[in-house]
């Protein structure tokens, strides 16, 4: 597994050209987000797809410390994916990495062509009557056999709290968090196999993975 330490020196070097808040996020989000075990499941799939990438710091990980040689990122800030092409410039010669502008609901149909579709700290800034249509929509478009890595943050811990404070004060919104119970359910209802689920917490901030199938 890829070091923290690796993780966090890299990361500093692709955050000058930012705004504060944004260098913030892409410098120092390694310190609660697990960044080096996330990059595991990439393993020996060379195509990967990013929803919610932000500014595109996972994306360069993926790149910089992994074999995958195609990389899709899609977010529905115009101002992140420009961050995220800034960001991941130093890899266009020997690897093919994309990003595009979404409507945050309609997944393009291209994420058929991917392996490997992480989905990190995204759910939870969706709108509890709107998440299983969006996951709906990504297991339609997604191929068969292709795996989704969904990392959010679990409401059943107490420390769920510092998540939404964390939200409030950079997103300036309220997380809609699940807990892990809930959106097991919910995803095998949609039709995922489930092949790995756990909780880990980094910091104050707890996390749980779904390791999914489809």
């Amino acid at each position: 597994m890829t070091e923290q330490s690796e993780i966090l020196n890299y990361l500093k070097t692709k955050s000058l050209n930012l705004s504060f808040i944004d260098k913030l996020k892409v410098t120092y989000r390694p310190l609660i987000c697990p960044f080096g075990l996330l990059l595991k499941y990439v393993e020996k799939d060379k195509s990967v797809f990013d929803i919610g990438c932000g500014s595109g710091q996972f994306c360069a990980l993926i790149a910089k410390f992994t074999a995958a040689t195609r990389i899709h990122g899609i977010e529905i800030s115009e101002k992140l994916v420009s961050n995220a092409r800034a960001i991941n410039q130093e890899f266009e010669d020997n690897k093919k990495i994309t990003f595009e502008v979404f409507n945050g609901s309609i997944i393009p149909d291209g994420i058929n062509q991917y392996k490997i579709i992480y989905m990190i700290d995204v759910l939870h800034h969706i709108p509890k009557n709107k998440q299983e249509y969006f996951l709906k929509e990504i297991y339609s478009k997604m191929a068969s056999g292709s795996r989704l890595i969904l990392k959010d943050i679990d409401a059943g811990h107490p420390f769920v709290h510092f998540n939404k404070i964390h939200d409030l004060v950079f997103s300036k919104e309220i997380g809609n968090e699940l807990t892990l119970q809930f959106a097991k359910n919910m995803v095998e209802s949609i039709g995922f196999k489930i092949i790995e689920k756990f909780n880990i917490t980094t910091f104050i901030y707890p996390h749980y993975f779904l390791i999914l199938e489809k």
